[in-house]
């Protein structure tokens, strides 16, 4: 009789026989090179960056303090979860708020070079979700994507390659390439396989491929790899849905319409909406685009790459003529996750070569040794606390994919949401992309303020305020942020509009007795604008 701890390893070696062969069968779908990884936690640390030192930090008195347009009484009165939540909410002084986005900064820096790579992207995460969250009228759906994968990315090795810490990992290794990422039960979620080698690598490190014995697929395949990727592919399945059912994209004019929205077209763009066949053009194709997004995760090889430079290429031109500040690159750099490794023994065969004493991390695999176990691992048998953080790491990374997905089903109509006053007015910081239907109406502000003498002037230019369309209403927005502050608050109470009236008469040079704020706006279709501009008063204050 087969004694019972025998019977128990046999039934564990049998478990772990099947992980590994579903492992190695989802590892083409599913996994994702450690050079994309790299390359991914590069361009997301560029992003953010760029969000913080280029948009954030030249506005910080105006966005986020108590003397801006949004100061922490009234988050609080509208969104008091946030302002609970947001560190940014524990100050209104601009002293403060510079401090935090440096510290912001350097965590991101960190992140850059692979620094402490795990802690860099924790921090990063919670101060830019804390930032988002002090001002969420000066968002688009690409700051809350950011924050969703960075939020991911801790569950994935981001410096496999590329970075500091897979140098300090080579040379504790000997140099043996295995410095790479730190995956596994360490950093993949996956549920307790203690077999991942030091380098992220999953399973076996060399599989047959027919007589010729290439090595085995070096991507790191993990529940942490698979619901970082599916959540991606889920966004656009989720807009092509939104898609379907809207009258303006079915028609294949909502493309045309929307580069009729002037406030948000810039670079190329008002050239680009002179061309009314090419964008219908467009709108199909970026339709038939959306519709094939599951490739993305079914196709391996060349297809696969081919589907990443089409969406990479969408997206670039997006940032060339539209004006969505880094809603365009966060997707870009998202994208590097999908191209497989055949993509990437291109790139490094044209990039430069460096000395090998320099190079950050070996592309070759650690062989097995004669009894089938990594060369150098000491244990195949994970402690019983690793398996737990294992376990309830996977646990949690599926409950967020499946709230991510119920959200974005909820945004094309297929659940319902709770009734909820501040979802309404958030609702364009989610991941919509122009759909089910674009904005019908172009929109813009004037702010007109009334002199002693009695004489009204407009505060942007000085010159008698005139309510028509002004030839770029881009310009009506002195940056970014003003234009995503403007495009969330056209819906806003009187109450939201009052610090923002406040603001304006404290920071103009003229004297002024008040400053009124006016919301215009003109119906747009596919052509051009329709009718009279049409405008509301939004406040009155006295200064």
């Amino acid at each position: 009789m087969t004694p019972p701890r025998q019977r128990l390893s046999n039934a564990g070696s049998r478990y772990a026989a099947a992980r590994e062969s579903l492992r190695d069968r989802a590892r083409p779908h599913l996994g994702i090179d450690p050079r994309a990884l790299g390359a991914f936690r590069i361009a997301v640390a560029l992003v953010v960056l760029a969000d913080l030192l280029v948009y954030r930090l030249p506005a910080v008195r105006t966005f986020y303090t108590d003397g801006g347009v949004l100061p922490r009484s009234t988050l609080a009165e509208a969104f008091p979860l946030l302002e609970r939540a947001s560190l940014f909410a524990i100050s209104g002084s601009a002293r403060v708020q510079t401090g935090l986005l440096a510290v912001a900064a350097i965590a991101a820096v960190c992140l850059l070079v692979g620094y402490r790579t795990r802690a860099a992207t924790g921090l990063s995460f919670v101060l830019l979700a804390s930032l988002y969250a002090r001002n969420p009228y000066v968002l688009n759906g690409g700051n809350t994507i950011l924050v969703a994968f960075l939020f991911l990315s801790l569950f994935i090795p981001l410096d496999a390659r590329w970075s500091l810490g897979s140098d300090r990992r080579g040379d504790r290794d000997g140099g043996d390439g295995r410095g790479g990422g730190g995956g596994g039960v360490r950093n993949g979620a996956d549920g307790g396989d203690s077999r991942d080698s030091a380098d992220g690598r999953d399973g076996a490190d060399e599989r047959a491929s027919g007589d010729r014995g290439e090595p085995a697929d070096p991507r790191v395949c993990s529940i942490a790899t698979a619901v970082t990727l599916l959540t991606f592919v889920s966004i656009y399945a989720a807009n092509a849905v939104s898609k379907y059912r809207s009258d303006a994209w079915m028609s294949g004019g909502a493309v045309s319409r929307i580069f009729q929205l002037g406030e948000f077209t810039v670079g190329l763009g008002p050239l680009v909406s002179e061309y009314a066949a090419a964008l219908t053009a467009v709108n199909w194709l970026w339709i038939a685009l959306l519709s094939v997004s599951p490739l993305l995760v079914v196709a391996t090889g060349r297809s696969r790459t081919t589907l990443v430079a089409a969406f990479v290429s969408a997206h670039l031109g997006m940032a060339a003529t539209m004006r969505l500040a880094v809603f365009p690159f966060v997707m870009g750099a998202i994208l590097l996750l999908f191209l497989p490794p055949g993509a990437w023994d291109r790139v490094e065969a044209v990039a430069p070569k460096r000395p090998e004493s320099l190079r950050l991390a070996d592309r070759s695999r650690p062989r097995r040794n004669d009894g089938g176990a990594d060369a150098g691992t000491a244990s195949s048998t994970p402690s019983r606390g690793r398996r737990v953080i294992g376990v309830g790491a996977a646990a949690l990374l599926v409950g967020v994919f499946v709230a991510l997905v119920w959200w974005q089903a909820a945004g094309v109509g297929l659940v319902d949401l709770p009734a909820s006053e501040s979802v309404g007015e958030l609702s364009e910081v989610s991941w919509s992309f122009f759909a089910p239907n674009p904005p019908d109406a172009s929109g813009w502000y004037v702010a007109a303020g009334t002199l002693e003498s009695g004489d009204a002037i407009d505060l942007r230019d000085g010159e008698e305020p005139t309510y028509d369309r002004p030839p770029d209403a881009a310009e009506t927005y002195p940056t970014t942020l003003w234009h995503q502050f403007g495009f969330r608050m056209k819906n806003a109470g009187e109450s939201r509009y009052r610090p923002v009236a406040s603001y304006l008469c404290e920071r103009s040079d003229r004297e002024l007795q008040s400053v009124t704020v006016f919301h215009v706006e003109q119906a747009v279709d596919a052509s051009g604008a329709v009718g009279e501009p049409e405008r509301e008063r939004q406040i009155r204050v006295a200064c």
